[in-house]
């Protein structure tokens, strides 16, 4: 550095500024408290997964939840605490049994998916049509599974990031109404998961105008495997007894709170996690965990003094069938100016990445962020920030972000299954979710930059 350089970057650190120096001390204080001692977000999900239990969107369960909820973020402190509802289609859970029958007779286990027709009463007996893969079975000629049961395979393997589940996911969203649209009676389809237990992952797949569902279930990945080597031992018939129902409309709803901030015109800075659940499990990581990691941050920036701008922390109903919830919200507060929109929906293992959307201006919080996460062993990635399926609609009217991104090694072996439950989530872990959360928070809540939208073309 030369001489010229030095003096200038001296007469940039005296400029009194609201800058990095002065507000480092505080944010410090606050993530280190949150690191040491939590107990409000482990309290939120223990109490939730246990005085409530699973939540299946629309069903009477999540309106337990959503009361329960105005109750408990009442209880904590936080203001304008209300439910907002709305309709939406209610798809509910029946029998589900597979057994291989003939010589190797053997009980499968599964579990139906989200929006699964039915076989009716009596179930259905047919030959198995197998697809190493999504693309095989896109291969298959028209109508040539007619009176089948298909079954589509595939190789998830666990990552950090969690990437392989937007591609592997594609077989539970598409693969039943591709095999429905060929003819097939039924379809089994290998879990979209990383766990070899019996758990079958459930999960939402959807179907085309015009296509009647039929029975779409999911395998566990030993049973996936086990069907595998006996269908190279020769054809296989299967007896399937799948039979959810749909219900019609019904109602769900978002619980909306608020740590009102103290300069109304800078904007709402808009935080959550969904609060329903799939019925398998309780709902602990999927997403007990997001929305006690969001509401205990907001608790810990809210003690520390009024922010500057208000933070929403919202418990988004039905993201698990479509996100009902996020259009929801997304629709009744389109007259809001929202600021900044993010939340926690992936577990709660430790963040170790984080990446924003910020518009020109309001770069410099991205530095701060830097400085301030990096001692929680949090790096700052390449991408933009996209936020999720609860927040994603408001992100789309040009709304920036901030993604805490968590290990996701573990979480595709409980996602969607009964397995998800309380003892997944590591306290330790939990509280470094929630000193990243309210670390972010306290910085981005008060920056004195102004944080405009966020142009198409621009990201962090």
């Amino acid at each position: 550095m030369n001489k010229r350089m030095l003096l200038a970057a001296v007469a940039v650190l005296a400029l009194p500024l609201p800058s990095l120096a002065q507000t480092a001390p505080d944010v410090a204080k606050l993530r280190d408290a949150a690191l040491q001692d939590d107990t409000a977000a482990w309290d939120i999900v223990e109490g939730l997964t246990t005085e409530v239990g699973q939540r299946l969107a629309a069903t009477d369960a999540e309106a337990r939840a959503r009361a329960w909820a105005v109750k408990k973020l009442t209880a904590l402190g936080f203001q304008n605490v209300h439910i907002e509802t709305y309709k939406m289609p209610l798809w509910v859970r029946g029998a589900e049994t597979a057994e291989v029958v003939g010589p190797s007779a053997q009980k499968l286990t599964i579990a139906a998916l989200g929006n699964s027709g039915t076989t009716g009463p009596a179930g259905v007996d047919a030959e198995v049509a197998y697809f190493p893969t999504l693309a095989d079975l896109q291969a298959a000629p028209a109508g040539s599974l007619k009176g089948k049961i298909a079954f589509v395979s595939h190789a998830m393997t666990a990552t950090q990031d969690g990437s392989q589940y937007g591609y592997y996911g594609g077989v539970r969203r598409s693969a039943p109404n591709l095999a429905a649209s060929k003819g097939a009676v039924a379809i089994l389809i290998r879990s979209i998961g990383t766990d070899y237990h019996r758990n079958p992952h459930t999960g939402v797949t959807n179907w085309a105008d015009g296509v009647k569902p039929i029975a779409a279930a999911a395998l566990s990945l030993p049973d996936a495997e086990q069907l595998e080597r006996l269908l190279k031992r020769g054809p296989v018939r299967l007896k399937l007894l799948v039979t959810p129902q749909f219900k019609g409309q019904a109602e769900s709803g978002n619980v909306i709170a608020d740590v009102p901030g103290s300069d109304p015109s800078a904007g709402i800075v808009l935080i959550g996690g969904h609060l329903d659940s799939w019925d398998l499990g309780t709902g602990a990581i999927d997403d007990g965990a997001g929305v006690a990691i969001t509401t205990a941050a907001a608790m810990r920036v809210r003690a520390a003094g009024q922010p500057r701008r208000t933070i929403r922390v919202v418990w988004f109903g039905a993201e698990e069938p479509g996100g009902f919830g996020g259009e929801a919200y997304a629709k009744a507060h389109a007259n809001e100016r929202h600021v900044l929109a993010m939340e926690s929906d992936f577990g709660a293992d430790r963040v170790w990445k984080f990446e924003t959307s910020l518009p020109d201006a309001a770069k410099p919080i991205a530095d701060r962020l830097a400085a301030a996460l990096a001692p929680l062993g949090i790096s700052r990635g390449r991408g933009a920030a996209h936020g999720g399926t609860d927040v994603g609609p408001v992100i789309q009217t040009g709304v920036g972000g901030v993604d805490l991104s968590q290990s996701g090694l573990r979480y595709f072996d409980y996602h969607h299954t009964p397995d998800d439950t309380l003892d997944k989530i590591d306290p330790a872990q939990l509280r470094q979710n929630v000193a990243a959360w309210a670390t972010m928070l306290a910085i981005v809540a008060n920056a004195p930059e102004d944080i405009g939208p966020v142009p198409a073309h621009q990201g962090e």
